[in-house]
C-alpha cells in the first residue's frame, strides 16, 4: 500500500480510477439495457487479444492466406479456438453495439447535452464496419474475394471513382497489394477504436449516463456509486453473455459463416449469390433497392451518416420514449423495418424482394427525415417525474 500511495502521489492513476470507476455517481435506476456499453468494451479487448495471436500465424499473401488460415485451424495449438473466438466475437460485437444504439434511440440518449457522446458512438460504429469488412477479406475464400470486389467497386460510382478503386486495390485488380493493405488496416483500426472509445467514456462522464426516465439527477438520492452496484450488475451480464458466446464457439462456430468462404478464392468462378455478413445486410438491401448505382451507393452510406444528425432531427423536449407514446410506436416500426431490410438483403434481388426492399428503404429514411421532425412538434409533452427517486404517479396532477 505504501508503494501504491507513493506512485499515486506522483502519478495519480489509482485516484483517477477510483474517482471514475469506483466512486463515480450513477443514476440509481439503470436497467440491464445499460450493460451493453461495458459489454462492448470487454468484447473489444477479447477481439484485439485474439487478433494479435492470429496475426502471428497469418500470412497476408494471396498464395498463402487461405492455407495459413487452415494451418491455424489444424496445426496451431488451440488455433481453432482462437479463430472461432475472433470470428464469433465479431458477430456478437455487432449484436451488442446494435442493441446499444437502439437503446440510445429509444431512451433519447442522443439529446442535449449528450450530442457529442452520440456522435463519437457513431464514429466507433463506422470504424467497426471498416474493420469488419477488411477482416472478412483476410481468409481469402470465395466470399472474401468477391465481397471485396463488389464493395470496392461501389466507389466507381463517384466522380474519379476508377482512381479511388485502383487506390484501394493498390493496382488494377484485387491482388496481393489489396490483401496486404487490408491486413494492415484491419490490425491498426481496432487500436483507433480503443482511442475513440476512451474519448467516448470521457464525454460520458462529463454529464453522466442517461437513464430510463430520461431526466437528469436532481437529488442526492438519485445516484449511487458505480462500485459495487453496477460492477456486480455488469459482471452478471458478462457471465450471461459469456455463456451465449461459448455456446456459439463450441456448438455452432460456423452458424454465421458462409460455406463459400471455405473454398479458396477463384477470380474465374463467381458465387451464385454474393452476400455480406449479416450485420451489413440492411445496408446492402438499401444499396440494391435503388436502380441507379450512384444513388444506391449514396443511400447506403447515407443510411449510416443520418445517425450523426439524429440529435437535430428529433427536437422534442422529452428524452425517453416512456413518456412519448407516439415515438414509441414509430421506434418499434423502425426496428421491424431494419429486420425486414436484413431479410431482403439476404435474398436475391428479384421478384417481391425488390418491392419489399424499396418500401423498407423508403420507411427507413422517412423515419429520420419525416416522422422524427413531425413528432417533435405534434407529440404532446407528458408530465415527467421531478426526480429519479420519486415514483412517476406521485408527481402527476390529479
Amino acid at each position: 500500500m505504501g508503494i501504491l500511495k507513493w506512485i499515486d502521489r506522483r502519478l495519480p492513476f489509482i485516484s483517477l480510477v477510483n474517482h471514475e470507476l469506483r466512486d463515480y455517481p450513477t443514476p440509481k435506476n439503470l436497467s440491464y439495457m445499460w450493460n451493453f456499453g461495458s459489454l462492448a468494451g470487454m468484447i473489444l479487448i477479447i477481439m484485439i487479444l485474439s487478433g494479435i495471436f492470429l496475426s502471428m500465424h497469418y500470412i497476408p499473401h494471396v498464395d498463402h492466406a487461405f492455407n495459413s488460415v487452415e494451418h491455424i485451424m489444424r496445426d496451431v495449438n488451440a488455433g481453432w479456438l482462437i479463430r472461432y473466438i475472433h470470428m464469433n466475437g465479431a458477430t456478437l460485437f455487432f449484436v451488442v453495439v446494435y442493441v446499444h444504439i437502439f437503446r440510445g434511440l429509444y431512451y433519447g440518449s442522443y439529446k442535449s447535452p449528450r450530442e457529442l457522446l452520440w456522435i463519437l458512438g457513431v464514429i466507433i460504429l463506422l470504424l467497426m464496419m471498416a474493420t469488419a469488412f477488411m477482416g472478412y477479406v483476410l481468409p481469402w475464400g470465395q466470399m472474401s474475394f468477391w465481397g471485396a470486389t463488389v464493395i470496392t467497386n461501389l466507389f466507381s460510382a463517384f466522380p474519379f471513382g476508377e482512381s479511388i478503386v485502383h487506390w484501394l486495390w493498390g493496382g488494377f485488380a484485387i491482388d496481393n497489394p489489396t490483401l496486404n493493405r487490408f491486413f494492415a488496416l484491419h490490425y491498426l483500426l481496432p487500436f483507433l477504436i480503443v482511442g475513440v472509445s476512451i474519448v467516448h467514456l470521457i464525454a460520458l462522464h462529463q454529464f453522466g449516463s442517461n437513464n430510463p426516465l430520461g431526466i437528469e439527477r436532481k437529488e442526492a438520492g438519485d445516484s449511487i456509486p458505480f462500485h459495487p452496484y453496477y460492477t456486480i450488475k455488469d459482471t452478471f451480464g458478462f457471465a450471461v453473455f459469456l455463456m451465449i458466446y461459448c455456446g456459439f464457439i463450441f456448438f455452432a462456430p460456423n452458424f454465421f459463416g458462409e460455406p463459400d468462404n471455405y473454398v479458396p478464392a477463384n477470380p474465374l468462378v463467381t458465387p451464385p449469390h454474393i452476400v455480406p455478413e449479416w450485420y451489413f445486410l440492411p445496408f446492402y438491401a438499401i444499396l440494391r433497392s435503388i436502380p441507379s448505382k450512384l444513388l444506391g451507393v449514396l443511400a447506403m452510406f447515407g443510411s449510416v451518416m443520418v445517425l450523426f444528425i439524429v440529435p437535430w432531427l428529433d427536437r422534442h423536449p422529452v428524452r425517453s420514449s416512456r413518456f412519448r407514446p407516439y415515438h414509441r410506436w414509430f421506434f418499434w416500426l423502425f426496428v421491424v423495418d431494419c429486420f425486414i431490410l436484413g431479410w431482403v438483403g439476404a435474398n436475391p434481388p428479384e421478384g417481391m424482394f425488390i418491392l419489399i426492399g424499396r418500401a423498407a428503404t423508403s420507411y427507413y429514411f422517412a423515419h429520420f427525415f419525416f416522422f422524427l421532425p413531425l413528432l417533435s412538434y405534434l407529440e404532446p409533452v407528458m408530465p415527467l417525474p421531478l426526480s429519479i427517486s420519486r415514483p412517476v404517479l406521485e408527481e402527476r396532477p390529479s
